[in-house]
């Protein structure tokens, strides 16, 4: 254990907005575990951070099963003893559908991975956070645009970002008496393997189809390291960070 560094996690480590993250924080010097349910993903991820990568550390997690939720944070603290900063970034979607078509299934697993998983975390962060010396610690949920302006035919992953603003709100709430700062960043088309469908077509509020401009995830990695690099005295309560002109205020 290094205690002179800054510890994190990061779920969803293994690519898109959780890498990009995961990344910035190495750059500046936090000792960070990347959390993720492909180990080859994670991996990747610590040979892109160079030589910062030797401050990472991949543990296998799925966020849908509160066993291993509880696994990688016993790890986290073994390793390091504390968790300053929690990245609750690990998030799935399924085919845009109308609501009443949506399977039982699919609502399911969204809501377990999406909600659920982003609730076990913070549980298990609360729990470390208050115990340790110094206590206290921040929180930091990957929301949404969609946790304010819903997209058409998703009506359940929709559901499950306007959860994690609930979530949020929660925490910052119960979370000030032991000196834990949480707050959420609402991310509006950042280029990632999530976001391809952008370059070829979103539906629209009318039916439509368009290309809706994107923003470099580097951009939304900065701002996450902003959050957390503030003193526990200063918290992001909610950030929204898009492409300027994506169709979002007046989205219809």
């Amino acid at each position: 254990m290094n205690s002179t560094k800054k510890s994190a996690i990061v779920t969803g480590g293994g690519s898109g907005v959780g890498r990009a993250v995961a990344l910035e924080l190495l750059q500046r010097d936090y000792q960070v575990v990347l959390a993720g349910r492909r180990l080859e993903k994670l991996q990747e991820t610590v040979q892109e951070a160079g030589s910062s990568g030797v401050n990472a550390t991949p543990i296998v997690t799925d966020v849908s099963d509160p066993q291993s939720v509880e696994s990688l944070f016993a790890g986290t603290q073994e390793k390091f003893g504390r968790l300053d900063v929690l990245f609750n970034n690990a998030g799935s979607n399924i085919a845009i559908s109308p609501l009443e078509d949506v399977s039982v299934e699919d609502w399911d697993s969204l809501l377990r991975v999406n909600l659920s998983g982003v609730f076990w975390c913070i549980q298990q962060a609360f729990r470390i956070m208050k115990a340790q010396i110094p206590g206290g610690g921040r929180i930091i949920n990957n929301g949404s645009i969609s946790a304010h302006v819903p997209r058409p035919h998703a009506a359940a992953y929709n559901a499950t970002k306007h959860g994690v603003t609930g979530l949020t709100k929660s925490a910052s709430l119960e979370g000030r008496k032991y000196n834990i700062a949480c707050g959420q960043i609402d991310i509006g088309n950042a280029k990632t393997n999530m976001t391809a469908d952008l370059e070829v077509g979103r539906i629209q509020a009318d039916g439509s189809s368009a290309v809706e401009p994107s923003i470099d995830v580097e951009h939304v990695a900065r701002a996450v390291a902003y959050m957390a690099d503030l003193p526990l005295d200063a918290n992001v309560q909610f950030m929204t960070i898009m492409a300027t002109e994506m169709p979002y205020v007046g989205r219809g």
